[in-house]
């Protein structure tokens, strides 16, 4: 018997790793080569190069290095993100590669834990170049945003909001999130349900991807695809929320 249920068992396991590298459903993109696949089964690798900066300057993951970074922790299958509230600040971990378009898929969790004087809970998955933060996808009890981030944090560049979704999220649940960038564009996708923007900055040169954890939560079943036009867009880009920022829609 043992001899029929190994080769079962087998393939079931090939099966499902197949599924997993399997490429989300796109709207702006199409996929191409695999860049990124992380299942948090295993202790993080230390990154390459130095990590004296938050956006570039390193290969691999960045995480636990200052305590205003909150502290990260791989257990079951998920990455977890914990606000330190002294720093009035969420928790960030990032994993440095270079790129410029991308297809960036994964599953978030926001913990039902104390707020412990915080505000709200939310959990943000964002890009940036070589010196700051490009664009984003922020999740909370509400729903999703999508936005060109605030590039210099000094002045005179600040966030501008290009998409709000309503669709409320239970705590301690996973939601299935796609992230999408091509050129100037970027289309973010909550559990099936997309909003697009567009923005000079977002067709920038890029240096890693950041979760943000604002109190605690969790990211798990991490995949990065290259990414190359849809031949479809065209037709695809009108059927969806018109962009906060009117310069986005074509």
């Amino acid at each position: 018997m043992m001899s029929f249920i190994l080769p079962f068992l087998l393939a079931v396991a090939c099966a499902a790793t197949t599924l997993a590298e399997e490429p989300p459903a796109t709207l702006l993109t199409k996929p191409g080569k695999l860049l990124i696949s992380e299942d948090f089964t295993q202790p993080l690798p230390p990154p390459q190069g130095s990590t004296a900066q938050f956006a570039s300057g390193f290969q691999g993951w960045r995480c636990n290095v200052v305590p205003r970074g909150g502290h990260w922790e791989v257990a079951a299958g998920a990455f977890t993100g914990t606000e330190n509230p002294e720093m009035h600040h969420p928790a960030t971990a990032s994993i440095g590669f270079d790129f410029k378009n991308a297809i960036i898929s994964c599953e978030v969790r926001m913990h039902d834990v104390p707020l412990d004087g915080r505000k709200n809970r939310f959990f943000a998955v964002r890009t940036t170049d070589a010196k700051d933060y490009v664009c984003s996808i922020f999740l909370n009890e509400s729903g999703m945003r999508i936005q060109k981030d605030d590039n210099d944090h000094e002045g005179p560049d600040v966030a501008v909001p290009l998409g709000a979704l309503k669709a409320p999220i239970p705590l301690g649940e996973w939601q299935k999130v796609t992230f999408e960038i091509l050129g100037e564009e970027m289309v973010g996708t909550l559990n099936g349900r997309s909003l697009t923007g567009q923005h000079p900055l977002i067709g920038s040169e890029k240096h890693s991807v950041m979760f943000v954890s604002g109190v605690e939560g969790s990211v798990r079943h991490l995949r990065i695809w290259e990414a190359f036009s849809n031949p479809e867009w065209a037709k695809i880009r009108p059927t969806l929320p018109v962009p906060l920022n009117q310069s986005a829609a074509k």
